[in-house]
């Protein structure tokens, strides 16, 4: 049994790690609004260039001029798995859900005898994903040293996955991230983004006849570049929202834990603080009618 001190100095323990889960709790909140505002306000912008893009395409066609980030290959032997999840922990299962689902896809693919290639945006999911598939990690992304997430950054892994794709480095990309319901629900999802699928985009023709100059195909060709980058922000601002609701969750959680650990840690210190009290009554009692 532990006594009164090792009690009373893990209860002094236990409030300073509420302290400090409390104070990232608020910083959480404080954070969450901002990301929160961001990540919706991509959300109209890159469905709208999903939509051009899908209007375009359908202009295009299976026309031999269509750029190939748009028909592909014609293969899908190798997978470009672009795996984001935050820089670090302390979220709760925000980052495992993410590497869970990239994980269950690459094994997948493995079993059907594809080549899988992967690129971890971030640090926590570059340390699940190597106890499994370390081999398989071609590059990482690191952005810990980015304050706040721009167009800039995502620019740069789209350039970096486009440079790929035209050194015959893979056939399809797969965009793994998580999208932001609410402070306790974010949804792992899974998007293609080589080849450009459209097929779940709803087209807005209104009836109308569209003329494209110079032609589609050469719009495609600077349009589906701009698109991946734009994708990949919404991912990356997606990310940011959802670690700051999983946090502030997380947080929340820790700091009520951490408020019924000191009631029960009081309740053990005072009930052991009475029975050494009692002790020490007795004895007394008992050596004073000794004498």
């Amino acid at each position: 049994m532990p006594s009164l001190k090792d009690l009373k100095n893990r209860i002094a323990s236990v409030k300073a790690t509420q302290k400090i889960t409390k104070a990232m709790k608020m910083v959480a909140a404080a954070k969450l609004r901002r990301a929160q505002e961001a990540a919706e306000a991509a959300r109209p912008y890159s469905q709208r260039m999903g939509s051009v893009l899908a209007n375009i395409a359908q202009a295009v066609g299976q026309d031999d001029a269509a750029p190939r980030l748009m028909t592909g290959t014609g293969k899908d032997d190798v997978h470009l798995l672009v795996v984001c999840t935050a820089e670090r922990g302390l979220c709760g299962g925000f980052n495992s859900q993410i590497a869970r689902l990239a994980r269950d896809h690459t094994r997948k693919l493995l079993a059907n005898g594809k080549t899988v290639k992967i690129i971890c945006v971030g640090k926590k999911g570059f340390d699940i994903l190597r106890r499994d598939f370390a081999s398989l990690i071609i590059d990482r992304v690191d952005l810990r040293e980015v304050k706040r997430i721009g167009f800039a950054n995502a620019d740069e892994i789209g350039r970096k996955v486009i440079g790929l794709f035209e050194k015959g480095e893979f056939d399809v990309c797969t965009l793994f991230y998580s999208e932001f319901k609410s402070v306790i629900a974010q949804i792992p999802t899974a998007q293609q983004l080589i080849p450009a699928s459209a097929d779940d985009v709803a087209v807005e023709t209104d009836g109308a006849i569209y003329d494209y100059e110079p032609d589609a195909a050469a719009i495609l060709g600077d349009l589906i570049p701009r698109n991946i980058s734009v994708q990949i922000f919404r991912a990356l601002l997606e990310n940011v929202a959802g670690e700051m609701g999983a946090k502030m969750s997380a947080m929340d959680n820790a700091t009520r834990n951490a408020g019924e650990m000191i009631d029960k840690l009081t309740l053990s210190y005072n009930r052991q603080r009475q029975a050494q009290i009692t002790k020490e009554l007795i004895e007394i009692i008992s050596g004073a009618e000794a004498l």
